[in-house]
């Protein structure tokens, strides 16, 4: 296989248990995170355990120009990227006006600046492929309004909006669009957002990166629109849906509330 995958946020969590588990698929792998440490080991590992080539970028995608010289990378180098999996994202944790805003704008720029240019400059590569993907990762937060995560759950409420729109546009195409929302995941997230004061209330229900990269996949290639893994978190973006808003808000105001 000459296919090559690139996955942003690769170094762990999610993104690292996507890499391990394309590279199982025998795709080449393209890698980038902020840590070049962990990237270095990762492309190591999977070229010694999995026999297929591993690139790495170390490069802050919250950065302005970032998603470009990633994607000029790619391009210079002529991967035949056919797989992007939008995964880099973080969080931050409390009332909006008690955040450092600068803090909160870094995040608005990884989280959806960065996912829409890098998928905007890659959407070229992507359309020669005889069949492409593209795995946007949100969140079950983007189906409600979740205080103390105020622009958290936001920018994941865009990114499934613009996942869904991008899908319909590209339907007469070879790219197909999906998007991921996991629930609580085994992951440096909850840390990265200042939630360690949450960690008991999520050990409860946690689901391991593996776990949701292995369904995350399997929706992405049998090209699903939404992804949402274990039982409980459909049943909470069920809920979310169907029941009243302020209702919704409340719940969430009393489970996160700093």
């Amino acid at each position: 296989m000459n296919e090559y995958a690139l996955i942003t946020g690769a170094s762990k969590g999610i993104g690292r248990s996507v890499a391990l588990q394309l590279a199982g698929l025998g795709y080449n792998l393209l890698l980038t995170a902020r840590s070049e440490p962990e990237l270095q080991q990762l492309a190591q590992l999977i070229k010694k355990d999995y026999n297929v080539n591993a690139d790495y970028l170390a490069i802050d995608l919250s950065e302005d120009g970032a998603a470009a010289k990633l994607s000029g990378w790619c391009k210079e180098s002529t991967f035949p990227v056919s797989v992007l999996i939008n995964n880099a994202g973080f969080g931050a944790w409390g009332n909006f006006e008690e955040l450092d805003l600068q803090e909160q704008i870094k995040m608005l720029n990884l989280n959806i600046n960065a996912l829409v240019e890098l998928t905007y400059f890659l959407l070229p590569v992507l359309k020669k492929q005889n069949t492409a993907f593209i795995l946007n990762v949100a969140s079950t937060a983007a189906y409600q309004a979740v205080p103390t995560l105020a622009l958290y759950s936001a920018s994941k409420a865009f990114v499934l909006s613009f996942s869904r729109a991008l899908r319909y546009e590209l339907i007469d195409t070879t790219v197909s669009v999906s998007c991921l929302c996991p629930g609580p995941t085994d992951t440096g997230f909850a840390h990265r957002a200042g939630m360690d004061a949450l960690a008991e209330l999520a050990t409860k229900f946690n689901m391991q990166p593996n776990e949701v990269a292995k369904i995350g996949l399997k929706g992405m290639f049998n090209k699903k629109a939404e992804i949402i893994p274990g039982f409980l978190n459909k049943l909470s973006a069920t809920g979310a849906r169907h029941l009243n808003k302020s209702l919704i808000e409340r719940i969430t105001n009393n489970l996160y509330k700093k």
